[in-house]
């Protein structure tokens, strides 16, 4: 295998196709530099002081611009352009790959030994827990056992990588980094009907080996991309897939902070592992990341509005709202004559109810004609109305026979157009640019307050911009300590300067004039390679997932706060090369995988070692790692055989018992009965924020409310607990078994067929033995549910 030394990373036009401009070149490892451009340039208000500020840098005052950042500011190692080091000799001739040449350098400094290299069956097994989060299976095995080829290894890692269950699998934790779920939280946890299309996006790009720069601008700007399609609509889910509350924003203006800034926490977090939220109220503590800053991030994306748009040619779907339109006015009209024809009567009764539940003074309130209502008294009537309650049927009693017969026909002309609907088209929710002081109502508005008592904008305007004429974004502003009720200045979108390197645009004029191109600009900055942290986190969060750690421990944090680089000349290394392979992700995969250090043995233990390096920082042996929540689950149905690998599509809901979905009064969870639906692969179960299924909560499914760009990995008592007694596993130990016995006729033959199932490879001689005596005394289920207990099983080793 060769490898490149030299490499350039190629001068590419700025354009809205996903690749970010500016011209950077780079040779033989010397180091990117600045270009001459200066950054962005801030107007400083005339007579306006700095103050000293924890952390040793300027302290904007509030509403205010500061001098240009230090070089010591701009010093610090994340903050400065990555630098692709000529690769560290080594006295092991053999020792050709770029990855092992610095770790080999690392270790050999500090007297550490490496392991030697795991066996075959260990390394099939790791791969494809690895890249798919599924074991193989005995087939599989056996097809990588008899390639004696020396291109063997890397024969399997191409396979892998172009599997569909690949994206799957990385897919699955950029979800995590999306803070991806299919209902919107709090307290009415509301479903999502078709937040799934964003899921499938994920996958299908991971699969499709798209580079990750491209990646990033679809789903920051993918609605104002030159080439935007139903695909790149979609992708802009990421912006909106954090919680939500029920009511709307223009008459909660604080909500309208709170979810700007969870998408500014999620994208600076999720893309550059940088804490910018810090900012909101003060300058930054620790990092150069002053609140002016943060605001003008806030700027970028300030016109941003959640809508839906069908996924049908435009034709078909101006024909089809043009229906569901005119049925719905029709609809209207007949809904309005019978409440006016109920009316009467629902008044008279909604008043004895009232009377009877209610103290004196609230009743004479509601009695009283609503123009003659004091503002307080219209607020209070307003809540008891919505405090009772009366049915159709209880109208129906009080109606004459008239009145009555005309509801009825009434009724029945509604029953009538509803039959006449079209089908509904498919939907996307996505983002795009608008006015959230125009946000049409929705469900839940009407008991935010009196909905006749709202005063609309003292200006002419839409929610989303339709007509002639270029969008203009709401003015947004420097809100002084975070408050909303104290505006400073009007801000103007930018970036952060201290890794702000030339004078990339802030905005990007887009044809069709819909949209403002800020958060293009915004995307092309995040993904451009004079970004020194966007190809540094991502590379990283690779190595974590491989290797069990990341070169910096503190995946979503790469300020001052975060751990430092364990190595930071190969993390630059792989930066640049990963920008210098196109953004591919898969690329990367391979060359961390046939590195030899991914290939070392976990079993291997060196009391010096250990000794040294108690934490394995330096990678002296493979970190065992646990799996995943879903991956547990699904190497479950695997081995059972009856895992479903369908990829895509809506999501299922495994069992969860009645005594739990009973305390749950609101939300969505409806058990799909046992069978092959039910049998998908855990990236397909229903994500509900108020109710995790609890298999996945216990294996340490992350928070689905929060940005997670790495998962915690504990052990506690619930998770032995689970595969000792949950319904589930114990199912899947017994389907294990039926397995095995169709294939192994006694004990013996039956030990060993369940160990080449369950963790790849051949029980050993003590092994077959004990087993053996297990099944014999009590069961061939039991000896499968020991199995399915293992560590072995439950950990990539």
């Amino acid at each position: 295998m060769s490898w490149r030394h030299d490499h350039d990373v190629q001068a590419r036009p700025a354009d809205a196709r996903g690749r970010a401009g500016g011209r950077l070149a780079r040779r033989g490892g010397r180091p990117w530099q600045r270009g001459t451009e200066q950054a962005v340039p801030r107007d400083r208000r005339p007579g306006e002081a700095l103050d000293a500020a924890p952390g040793g840098f300027a302290q904007r005052r509030p509403g205010g611009d500061a001098e240009a950042l230090d070089s010591e500011e701009r010093n610090y190692w994340a903050f400065k352009l990555p630098v692709q080091a000529t690769l560290p000799t080594s006295s092991r001739t053999q020792l050709t790959h770029p990855i092992d040449r610095f770790l080999e350098s690392s270790r050999v400094a500090r007297g550490l030994n490496a392991a030697p290299r795991a066996d075959r069956l260990t390394l099939v097994r790791r791969a494809y827990l690895d890249l798919l989060g599924l074991p193989p299976t005995p087939a599989e095995v056996a097809e990588f056992m008899a390639d004696r080829s020396p291109q063997a290894w890397e024969h399997l890692i191409d396979r892998l990588l172009a599997s569909p269950h690949y994206g799957e699998r990385y897919g699955r934790l950029w979800l995590d980094v999306a803070r991806y779920a299919d209902s919107a939280g709090f307290e009415y946890d509301m479903h999502r009907p078709n937040a799934w299309r964003y899921r499938d996006y994920v996958i299908q790009s991971f699969n499709e080996d798209k580079p990750f720069d491209r990646f990033l601008i679809e789903q920051i700007a993918g609605d104002e991309m030159d080439d935007r399609s139903d695909e790149t609509r979609i992708a802009t889910g990421f912006l909106r897939a954090g919680p939500r509350v029920l009511f709307r924003e223009k008459d909660n203006p604080e909500r309208r902070f709170d979810y700007l800034d969870e998408i500014l926490g999620t994208i600076a977090k999720g893309t550059m592992g940088l804490t910018v939220n810090c900012a909101r109220c003060h300058n930054h503590k620790f990092d150069p990341i002053a609140q002016r800053d943060y605001y003008a991030l806030q700027a970028s994306l300030f016109g941003y509005v959640e809508t839906e748009v069908p996924l049908a040619p435009p034709a078909e779907a101006e024909a089809y709202l043009a229906t569901v339109e005119e049925i719905a006015t029709k609809r209207d009209r007949l809904r309005k004559e019978i409440a006016a024809l109920e009316k009467p009567s629902r008044e008279r009764l909604e008043l004895e109810q009232i009377r009877r539940r209610f103290p004196d003074h609230i009743y004479r309130a509601a009695s009283k004609p609503e123009s003659e209502r004091t503002p307080g008294e219209k607020m209070l009537a307003t809540q008891v109305y919505e405090a009772v309650n009366v049915n159709g049927a209880e109208i129906d009693k009080v109606l004459s026979a008239d009145e009555l017969a005309r509801k009825r026909e009434l009724v029945a002309q509604v029953a009538a157009l509803e039959k006449e609907r079209p089908k509904p088209l498919p939907m996307a929710e996505i983002v795009t640019d608008g006015d959230y002081r125009f946000s049409p109502l929705g469900a839940g508005d009407d008991v935010v307050s009196c909905p006749k008592c709202r005063i609309p904008p003292p200006f002419p305007g839409g929610y989303l911009h339709k007509g002639s004429g270029r969008y203009e974004v709401p003015p947004s502003y420097f809100l002084i300590r975070g408050d909303i009720e104290s505006r400073g200045s009007q801000m103007k979108p930018g970036f952060i300067e201290v890794i702000t390197y030339g004078s990339p645009p802030t905005e990007i004029s887009r044809p069709d004039g819909h949209t403002s191109g800020r958060r293009l600009a915004l995307a092309q900055w995040i993904g451009s390679p004079t970004n020194p942290l966007t190809a540094r986190v991502i590379v990283n969060r690779l190595w974590q997932k491989h290797f069990g750690r990341g070169i910096v421990a503190t995946l979503e944090n790469f300020g001052k706060m975060g751990e430092q680089p364990s190595h930071q000349a190969l993390l630059d290394w792989l930066a640049v090369e990963f920008m210098n392979r196109g953004w591919r992700m898969k690329a990367i995969h391979k060359l961390m995988m046939t590195s030899e250090a991914y290939q070392m043995a976990s079993a291997f233990e060196s009391a010096a070692d250990s000794k040294s390096d108690p934490e394995n920082r330096y990678l002296w042996r493979f970190r065992a790692q646990r799996l995943d929540a879903e991956i547990v689950r699904d190497s479950l149905l695997s081995v059972g055989g009856n895992i479903n690998l369908t990829v895509g599509g809506l999501p299922v809901f495994p069992f969860i018992p009645k005594d739990i979905l009973v305390s749950q009064f609101r939300g969505k969870w409806e058990n799909t009965p046992e069978g092959p639906e039910a049998w998908r692969r855990g990236v397909y179960v229903y994500q509900r924020r108020s109710l995790p299924y609890p298999m996945f909560d216990t294996f340490d499914h992350p928070d689905m409310n929060i940005t997670a760009g790495a998962r915690n990995v504990s052990t506690v008592p619930t998770q032995a607990l689970t595969l000792l007694n949950n319904p589930f596993v114990l199912s899947q130990a017994k389907r294990l078994a039926d397995r095995v016995r169709q294939q192994a006729p006694d004990p013996y033959t039956q030990v060993d067929q369940t160990y080449r199932i369950a963790l790849a490879r051949p029980a050993t001689e003590d092994e077959i033995r004990i087993g053996a005596d297990l099944i014999t005394r009590q069961s061939l289920e039991s000896f499968a549910h020991v199995v399915l207990n293992l560590n072995e099983f439950l950990y990539m080793r």
